[in-house]
């Protein structure tokens, strides 16, 4: 008796994961078409194929649902930062991570909008989420301070880490952007990673960034 317990404990576990990740998959569909507007509690219900009840149930509503995209979102960028070549010097960790990064973007548009751009203005993130995100945020900060002298201040390595997280932004904000139907982008990423290449040979020389606006380059 005891073993068809815990059979029937785990079957239930597994169909409950899977019903969430409908859930949250359906509400990235929706996302994607209509933006935030469109992620009713009806329209995620209907589209995932369950009850409004069933929501409830996974996710205590919408807002559950938006905190556990914020969370995957952030989880999908620590990710993509990650660079299993430990032999790599940290110039190319930073490209191959930065590479990722845009990849990534790309391939998961709908939570990479929600948690840098289009956001529920009810929404606020549960401190899980929040530390997630912090978390993403120090991924990048360790590549980059490893690039910085070691003289650099932790301000100076956190100014350094946002430049090259605003170039990878920037130029993922701006093919997702209707700018993209205008100008030739059909190699974005490779612009990227050009524009990265250069801050990063920047951040090399002998000076590091100051106020987090500029860069010496070495003469």
């Amino acid at each position: 008796m005891a073993v068809k317990r815990a059979q029937k404990a785990e079957a239930s576990s597994q169909n409950s994961e899977e019903a969430k990740a409908n859930i949250l998959a359906a509400a990235s569909e929706l996302f994607l078409e209509g933006g935030v507007k469109s992620l009713s509690v009806r329209a995620i219900a209907a589209r995932a194929g369950i009850s409004t009840i069933g929501i409830y149930s996974h996710f205590q509503g919408k807002q559950g649902i938006l905190d556990a995209l914020y969370i995957e979102g952030f989880e999908l960028v620590i990710d993509s930062m990650t660079v299993a070549d430990t032999s790599l010097s940290g110039r190319d960790t930073i490209m191959q991570a930065s590479a990722q990064y845009l990849d990534m973007a790309e391939n998961h548009a709908a939570h990479y909008r929600l948690i840098f751009g289009e956001r529920d203005p009810g929404f606020v993130p549960s401190p899980d989420a929040e530390h997630v995100g912090a978390t993403a945020f120090t991924t990048m900060a360790r590549h980059v301070a490893a690039l910085l002298p070691p003289t650099a201040t932790r301000k100076q390595k956190q100014d350094a880490a946002v430049q090259t997280w605003a170039i990878l932004h920037g130029y993922v904000s701006l093919r997702q952007h209707d700018v993209s139907r205008l100008v030739d982008m059909s190699d974005w990423k490779a612009q990227a990673l050009r524009s990265l290449g250069v801050l990063v040979d920047g951040m090399q020389g002998t000076s590091v960034p100051r106020q987090g606006v500029s860069v010496t380059h070495d003469c």
